[in-house]
Parts: structure tokens; sequence; C-alpha cells
């Protein structure tokens, strides 16, 4: 299935990239999306990343409640963002304000060039595994980002946050086979960010947690994602879980 949104009928372009992901129905999901030919929700169904040259690690994202974010390796720039008038129209960029060397401060300034304002682009979704979004700057210079479809796309559906302390040894255990598990505590806060519930022992998690790399000497309160998984196969967890960020870490000396 094809379906390309061209905002620049002209603009001859060879767009590839290779990713793919079989998990949570991943093809119905992204042929709903497809049928849809809505460039708004298939540019909030994916994080577009731009991996050449200046731009290197630059990581633009689309909610669908119309809040965008251009992620760099300095800091981010955010703001409204809206399809009209075949052009995606970003509003007035805020940013944080880290300091940084100088070739970050570049990526950072390239960022707010692209996404300067009123921007023609190419939405192309022939490869619903990485489509390509193609940014044309008002200097005529072309900008090609893959995407990478969020978890929320990927899993149809909202996920419960949790917090998880992670121990800085790992423990030999037995799920399906046997393998090497996190120990893990569950932690909870009330709404002032204040500690209101700790786990007292340490327990074995036998699942994944995507995107996380665990350091040994290294104690971490970490902030995942956790997602339902419809119709899980028999040896599967009903829950996917995907690292979003590190709340605390902390070097620990010697073994606990």
């Amino acid at each position: 299935m094809k379906f390309k949104y061209l905002i620049l009928a002209l603009l001859p372009l060879g767009l590839a990239a290779c990713q793919s992901s079989d998990m949570q129905k991943f093809g119905d999901n992204v042929v709903t999306i497809l049928q849809q030919q809505n460039p708004s929700k298939t540019l909030s169904a994916y994080e577009w990343h731009l991996d050449t040259g200046a731009a290197k690690h630059m990581i633009a994202k689309f909610d669908a409640e119309g809040r965008f974010s251009v992620a760099t390796t300095c800091n981010t720039l955010g703001g409204a963002w809206k399809v009209d008038s075949n052009q995606l129209v970003i509003g007035n960029l805020m940013s944080s304000m880290m300091a940084c060397n100088n070739e970050a401060m570049k990526q950072e300034q390239l960022a707010g060039q692209i996404f300067n304002k009123t921007v023609p682009f190419v939405l192309e979704t022939a490869n619903a595994n990485a489509p390509t979004l193609t940014l044309m700057t008002t200097n005529g210079q072309r900008y090609v980002f893959t995407g990478k479809m969020t978890s929320e796309t990927q899993y149809q559906g909202q996920a419960d946050t949790i917090f998880l302390e992670i121990s800085p040894q790992t423990k030999q255990c037995t799920g399906v086979a046997r393998q090497t598990c996190l120990q893990v505590k569950e932690i909870k806060y009330n709404e002032s960010g204040i500690k209101t519930q700790v786990d007292k022992d340490w327990t074995l998690f036998y699942d994944q947690i995507q995107g996380f790399q665990h350091t040994p000497n290294e104690r971490q309160i970490i902030r995942v994602k956790r997602f339902e998984i419809k119709n899980p196969a028999a040896d599967q967890s009903k829950y996917a879980y995907i690292y979003d960020m590190a709340v605390e870490r902390e070097a620990i000396k010697g073994s606990l």
C-alpha cells in the first residue's frame, strides 16, 4: 500500500530508510493510519530523526494535541504546530537554557532555522516501517527526517507511568528459560514529588525494559512507560516496558 502526501509536487526526491517492527499488530496499525490519509495523524504517530552532518541526533516530535519539540545535542526547542495550506506551521519557539559547546550550539541554531514558522514539506509513507519527512528551508536546503513509530502508536494506547529503583546487582533467574534479571523496587510519589511508598525488598524483574542500559555499581531510579499488550502469546508478558528517563543516579562503591 502506498500513500504519498506531496506538498512540493515538482521536487524530485529519493527517499529511503530501513527499520522494522512486528510488535502489537504493527501492520494493521500502520494501514489504519495510512488509510486515513491525514498528514497530521501520520506526523504525530512517529518520532522524526535526522542523523546526518551537523544535524546528527536531532529528533522532532509532533503530538496529537498540537505541541511540537525538537531535541538537539544541546537544548530542546518547542512550540505549537499544525498543518495548514499545504505547509507545516510552527509557532514561536521556546528553548531550554543549557550552556553547550560550540558544535552543539550550532546544531541548536540549525534546528531553529529548519523549523522556522512556515515550512514546505514532503511526507513519504511508501515504507511504513520508516516513512520520511523532507523539509525545505528558506534558502532551499533540504533536510530528510526518518520516522520511528512512537510507543503509543506501536502499542495502540496510552501508557501507565511507573517508577522503578534499579539495583546495581543483577541475579540469575528462570522465566521461560534461564536468564539474568534486574532487581527492582517500585516507588510511588505524591503530587509534590515526595516519595510516599518504597518496596522494602528487591524483586526479580523478568521482563525487559526497552531502551534501558543497566550499569553495575550504580543505583538508579528510572521512569518507565508500561503498555498493556493486547492478546499476548502464552509465554509473553502482558506488559511492554519502555525506558523514559533517569530520575536519580548514584554511584555505589563495592557490592550490596
